[in-house]
């Protein structure tokens, strides 16, 4: 069989891309459709997520630990957070391990608006369940699952390996330094 994509592209490499490119097509729909399912409750799908974030973790965390957990960018999260701060939708409060990065958590008009969210999203998701399995929509999950899985390793992997580098990097600076002969100014001895 003749790959759209890339002539080394195994099998299961070439359904692999056509899921990728699937999955961001359903990503931009999904996004869209959330934006429309929350805006009645003045929320963007960004802010449902962030908001969803910090309730499902079951207490507040930093922004950093909620991005991470996301998936996303510290700085994209800062930004929704700090929108949801000015709007009273969360607040942020002293993190006793850390002196700079506060940790967030939903203001009761916060629960209230996720809460709104969640009812409303409810209906939604049994609708566009219809036709599905619950056993079939699981198989997906598992597959989106062990994905995400492996490139969350893999990047974990990688980190690592950049750390351990820059360790050695680091420490053959060192070495190189202190084995070069202290420098005399000319004529003295």
């Amino acid at each position: 069989m003749k790959s759209r994509f890339h002539q080394n592209l195994t099998p299961a490499g070439e359904v692999l891309t056509e899921l990728m490119l699937e999955t961001f097509r359903l990503n931009g729909r999904l996004l869209a459709a959330g934006d429309r399912l929350v805006a009645p409750l003045g929320l963007t799908s960004a802010r449902w997520q962030i908001l969803g974030a910090i309730a499902l973790a079951g207490n507040a965390q930093p922004v950093a630990h909620i991005a991470r957990d996301m998936g996303l960018a510290r700085q994209s999260v800062q930004r929704v957070v700090d929108e949801l701060a000015r709007e009273k939708l969360v607040a942020f409060a002293d993190n006793p391990h850390h002196r700079r990065a506060k940790l967030v958590a939903l203001t009761e008009h916060g629960a209230a608006a996720y809460r709104d969210a969640i009812a409303a999203h409810a209906g939604w998701s049994n609708a566009l369940a219809e036709d599905l399995s619950a056993e079939e929509i699981g198989r997906a999950l598992v597959v989106l699952t062990t994905l995400r899985e492996k490139l969350e390793r893999a990047h974990a992997a990688q980190a690592r390996a950049r750390k351990t580098s820059l360790v050695r990097a680091v420490r053959a600076r060192r070495e190189k330094i202190s084995d070069e002969p202290a420098s005399t100014p000319e004529g003295s001895t």
